[in-house]
């Protein structure tokens, strides 16, 4: 999901005095093209883990529906910066509490209008601890908001059908940056009045809806038409898109290759040396905020919150040889990582205290290993979980073979069919080693790479990392006056998780797309996703 640029800086450094975040042009709007407007896009996806509910869809697969099928108060551009859709403004005299105007005329695909309340409602029902909606956290910041207990949101007031105001427990400059994601997506009346059957045949407000009751074929594809009363800034140049969920890379790729799949945004391993020259200008090779690592649940035998742990995951991080890897593997399509975030959002930092634990050290790695071994003697194996379905097999035998050949362990990898699958396992914490996790940004922020992942009980910290000092400097940061305030409190947020290697983090991934010569304006955003509206066929 990305390229470089930043509309949190704008925003920010506007906080002294009134925020406003008006309309603006943007890339994002379809441009005139001979294609047929009729026609359907067909592209690569994965079956979504969960029921298609904005508020719990938190993993790629399932984003990439979400955001199709509807509009929120704002979206991002492919360069990252925000523009209003269903917002008029979103305006604010001191950060904290914020005044949001709706534009008229917007309705539900069930002809439902779309209201003040359809975003209050939904963000309440977000909200809600019982609910256990994988997104909740996003409402933390707003009054009201409880982890442990339902409690509404109090900080909401519906003021007209237009109007809603919102107070913030403290300020944050940066806030409408994050109202593009899918936690934030307003809900139609019938859809809250029966949430199971609405996550099967979701109602949305997006330049997409589904093509049918029975679009969704579960681990087979999802069939969406265009919506023709959305008049957004992504009004599609087509006629709808067919998300096929394919078992691997390769056959998305041979499919593509064959002209049965219109776009890939994931090249597999195997056709790394090739596809440039294979597709030549039907490629795309770029920065993307993507950040790829893998976690060591601290449930394991000798992986616990102790100095124990601590000194194991140090080893293994300081026994892989990222720069082989990256280069070997992956043809430079991917960059050895120095921090939890990635290099296209403003913050990333290759200095950071303790960044010598991603450096590959063998004779380091070696003695710290020894030392936990002196605390508790290490037996068994050490497998790193994956999913089939995404083309991690090659990278994962690499890093297992060089942990198992610096450390003198036996170390594998272990895979799981599917994304869903794994994640599964990880959320019974049933992992009987470490496992693939990685992010791709929901909206681009430095905030947005840690909090999900690594904050106490937040809806994506799977292993269930917690550290009241990471927490403490997370809240200081996004509750920032400046952008330079917030950047060094992240910073040092992140000298927290490298301290505790909460994650062991390995390399940012490039943006690796190929299209068929069946299409035509083929973009990818700042987080790696096509700009699908954009899209025109025939």
């Amino acid at each position: 999901m990305k390229i470089k640029k930043l509309g949190i800086t704008a925003i920010a450094l506007a906080s002294v005095g009134a925020l406003t975040l008006s309309g603006c042009a943007s890339d994002s709007k379809s441009t005139e093209s001979a294609g047929d407007t009729s026609a359907i896009i067909s592209t690569n996806g994965s079956e979504p883990q969960n029921p298609l509910l904005p508020a719990n869809t938190t993993e790629t697969g399932g984003g990439k529906i979400v955001t199709s099928l509807f509009a929120g108060l704002v979206s991002y551009t492919s360069t990252g910066d925000i523009e209003n859709e269903v917002a008029k403004s979103i305006e604010s005299d001191d950060a904290q509490n914020w005044t949001v105007t709706l534009n008229d005329g917007w309705t539900f695909t069930n002809d439902e209008p779309v209201t003040a309340n359809s975003f209050v409602d939904a963000w309440n029902y977000a909200a809600l601890a019982s609910n256990a909606q994988g997104g909740s956290y996003f409402f933390d910041d707003i009054v009201g908001y409880s982890a442990e207990a339902d409690s509404e949101l109090t900080g909401l007031k519906v003021v007209d059908d237009t109007t809603f105001t919102v107070e913030l427990a403290a300020p944050e400059a940066d806030w409408p940056l994050r109202l593009g994601y899918s936690a934030y997506m307003p809900l139609p009346e019938a859809g809250l009045a029966d949430m199971e059957a609405f996550g099967e045949n979701p109602i949305g407000n997006g330049p997409y809806m589904l093509a049918s009751e029975d679009a969704w074929e579960h681990d087979v594809k999802i069939d969406l038409v265009t919506n023709p009363d959305y008049d957004g800034v992504r009004k599609p140049a087509n006629g709808g898109l067919s998300i096929v969920f394919y078992a691997s890379q390769d056959a998305a790729y041979a499919d593509v290759q064959g002209g049965n799949l219109d776009v890939l945004d994931a090249v597999p391993d195997s056709a790394f040396e090739t596809y440039e020259d294979e597709f030549g200008d039907r490629s795309v090779n770029q920065a993307a905020a993507i950040f790829q690592g893998f976690n060591i649940p601290g449930y394991l035998e000798h992986f616990g919150t102790d100095e124990e742990g601590a000194l194991r995951r140090h080893a293994i991080s300081m026994s892989i040889n990222r720069d082989e890897i990256t280069d070997v593997i992956f043809q430079g399509t991917r960059t050895p990582a120095t921090d939890f975030t990635s290099p296209v959002i403003a913050g990333h930092s290759d200095s950071l205290k303790g960044a010598e634990f991603l450096e590959y050290n063998p004779t380091e790695a070696k003695k710290l290993w020894a030392e936990a071994d002196a605390i508790s003697p290490y037996t068994g194996t050490f497998d790193i979980a994956y999913n089939s379905d995404g083309g991690h097999q090659a990278w994962v035998d690499a890093v297992t073979n060089s942990i198992s050949n610096t450390l003198g362990i036996t170390a594998v990898g272990k895979p799981y069919p599917t994304f869903a699958a794994a994640l599964d396992d990880r959320e019974q914490k049933k992992l009987t080693g470490a496992t693939r996790a990685g992010w791709q940004g929901d909206y681009p922020s430095l905030f947005n790479f840690l909090a999900p992942l690594y904050q106490t009980g937040a809806g994506s910290n799977y292993e269930e990392y917690s550290s009241p000092e990471f927490d403490k400097l997370l809240k200081e940061g996004a509750t920032a006056t400046s952008v330079e305030d917030a950047t060094s409190k992240f910073q040092e947020a992140q000298e927290v998780l490298l301290a505790d290697m909460a994650t062991v983090p390995l390399w940012y991934a490039n943006v690796n797309g190929v299209w068929a010569d069946t299409v035509d304006n083929v973009v990818f955003g700042w987080d790696s996703v096509p700009l699908y509206t954009q899209i025109t066929k025939g």
